[in-house]
Formats: structure tokens, sequence, C-alpha cells
């Protein structure tokens, strides 16, 4: 059967070994691709950084490095979207997880129609979340090359005597005349002028 899970593949850190091959299982039945199942933290952010899974099904209370901790490494790092599993539902362990960048949060016990949900949500946040890192970093960037430009254009007015329009004119034909980017031919009107200094 072919559905919106086949080929997501699901990475299950879990440090009780019935539950995590139930777990495991679980996901299996459901049409989600295991990738990997680990005991603890340390292990979870390690086999995750080395597959670069779809998603990361954790739980919040593991050894060597807790779920919340291993959660926050692999949000930072940009991996996958985490949802974590817990049989705490205090408000404090619920803070802590979302700032830790937790994507969704399933109570125990659960079920697959518990953590399908969360699945969903926590696959489309992280969607939204990289969407928009994308547009920060075109906007950075658009930024920047603005800058530049008008760095370049107060150089050329000054010294060819030009005004604003046919300084920015002077770098769209050289840009065009040279096949370069208009940046390009800004960052050498810049180091250019940073030379003659």
């Amino acid at each position: 059967m072919t559905n919106q899970r086949s080929g997501v593949q699901v990475l299950v850190a879990e440090d009780e070994a019935i539950i995590r091959l139930d777990l495991a299982e679980m996901l299996r039945e459901a049409g989600y691709d295991v990738v990997a199942e680990v005991g603890d933290g340390r292990q979870a952010v390690d086999r995750t950084r080395e597959l670069s899974p779809d998603l990361v099904v954790m739980d919040v209370k593991m050894p060597v490095l807790d779920g919340i901790s291993a959660a926050d490494e692999i949000g930072r790092d940009g991996i996958a979207p985490v949802v974590m599993l817990t049989a705490f539902s205090d408000k404090e362990l619920v803070e802590r997880a979302s700032d830790a960048g937790v994507m969704a949060y399933v109570l125990k016990p659960f079920t697959i129609d518990d953590l399908e949900p969360a699945i969903t949500v926590a696959r489309s946040r992280w969607a939204e979340r990289k969407a928009l890192e994308g547009e920060v970093a075109d906007l950075g960037d658009r930024l920047e090359t603005r800058k530049r430009m008008d760095r370049a254009k107060g150089i050329l007015m000054t010294r060819l005597g030009l005004d604003e329009a046919a300084a920015f004119r002077w770098i769209q034909k050289t840009a065009m005349d040279r096949r370069l980017g208009m940046r390009e031919v800004a960052d050498a009107v810049i180091s250019g002028a940073a030379t003659e200094d």
C-alpha cells in the first residue's frame, strides 16, 4: 500500500527493550521505515547524525544522555524532527522539551492512533522551520548584496563622478558584459577601491 508514510525513515530511541521493540513494530506495521533502534540518548544523537532519518521518536528518560538533551543536539544540528515519548506530563518537562526543539509530545501508554497525529505535526512543523530558515538565509544574502551594491555605487559615484542611477547602470552593464553576477561586480569595485586607498 502506498501512502504518506511509505519511505519515511524513523529512528527509534527507547531504553526499555520491550517498549522499543513494540514501538518499532508498531511503526513498521503502519508503513514507516524504521532505520535504527537505540537504547540511550548518546546513541540516538550519533545514529541520527550518521543516518539522517526523516524523524526521531525518542523517550524522554534515557541513560547516558537524557532524551531532551539528545533532542536539543539533534535539533541544533538541524538533522530531523523529534517526537518525544514520556510517561510524565508535568509542565516543566513539557517546557524543557519545547525549548529543546521537540516538535511533538506523546504520553505513554500510546497507540499508533496517538502517535501518527504527533508524527504528522512534527514533520509539518519541521518543514515550516526549514522553509523559514531558508527564507531567513535568503533575506540575509539579499541584504548583504544590497549593502555591497550600495557601497560599490558610492565608490563609483566618487571615482567616476556618476549619480546613483548611473552607478547602478554601470554595475549592471559590467555584470552583463563580463557574464558575472552584480554582487561579484560590486565586490570587484569594492576591492579595487580598497587597493587604491
